[in-house]
């Protein structure tokens, strides 16, 4: 009888460890979503899984998830970070007055027939409504620039509110990658 005793509570405390770990690496370390709509298409689609990490602090075009203004997550990929000035002039991006290439918007572009992929504004023109990107903020836009509602209609994200940075899909199975940025 004391041995049953002893063995059921050796299972009971394993069982424990494994939801105290859980729990700390879902909180700290990695956390999975679902990709909600086709703002990130075609990068990313409706329904994609992915792994957030949130370890470091993202970078330029890295795709970060956060929480946004209306209570949901968004994924979206970073194009200005704290002290930039964003630009669009003629679906080209400049970044502090420097044109960026943007090769993950390549495929999108082509498919485009009446008029830019992304219209062009200045980030005082956006719901940022300054010159430059607020200090411990980031300037996010999906890949999808037409679908997206983003910084230029939710201004800037405030690092606080960035759960993390994505860059695998792991369901659909078929679909699994690592995405470039």
């Amino acid at each position: 009888m004391i041995k049953k005793k002893s063995e059921a509570f050796e299972w009971l405390k394993s069982i424990m460890v494994a939801i105290v770990l859980v729990f700390i690496i879902r909180t700290f370390f990695f956390s999975p979503i679902v990709v909600d709509g086709h703002s990130m298409g075609p990068t990313l689609q409706d329904k994609d899984r992915m792994i957030v990490t949130k370890i470091g602090e993202p970078k330029r075009f890295d795709i970060v998830v956060f929480h946004a203004p209306d209570g949901r997550d968004y994924i979206k990929r970073v194009i200005g970070l704290p002290g930039d000035s964003v630009e669009y002039k003629n679906d080209v991006l400049y970044i502090n007055g420097k044109a960026y290439n943007e090769p993950y918007l390549e495929k999108y572009k082509k498919r485009v027939i009446d008029g830019t992929l992304t219209y062009s504004f200045t980030l005082k023109e956006t719901a940022v409504g300054s010159d430059t990107v607020p200090k411990d903020s980031l300037f996010v836009l999906g890949d999808n620039r037409r679908e997206s509602n983003d910084s230029r209609d939710i201004g800037a994200i405030p690092m606080e509110k960035v759960v993390g940075t994505t860059n695998v899909v792991y369901y659909p199975i078929k679909e699994i990658k690592i995405v470039n940025n």
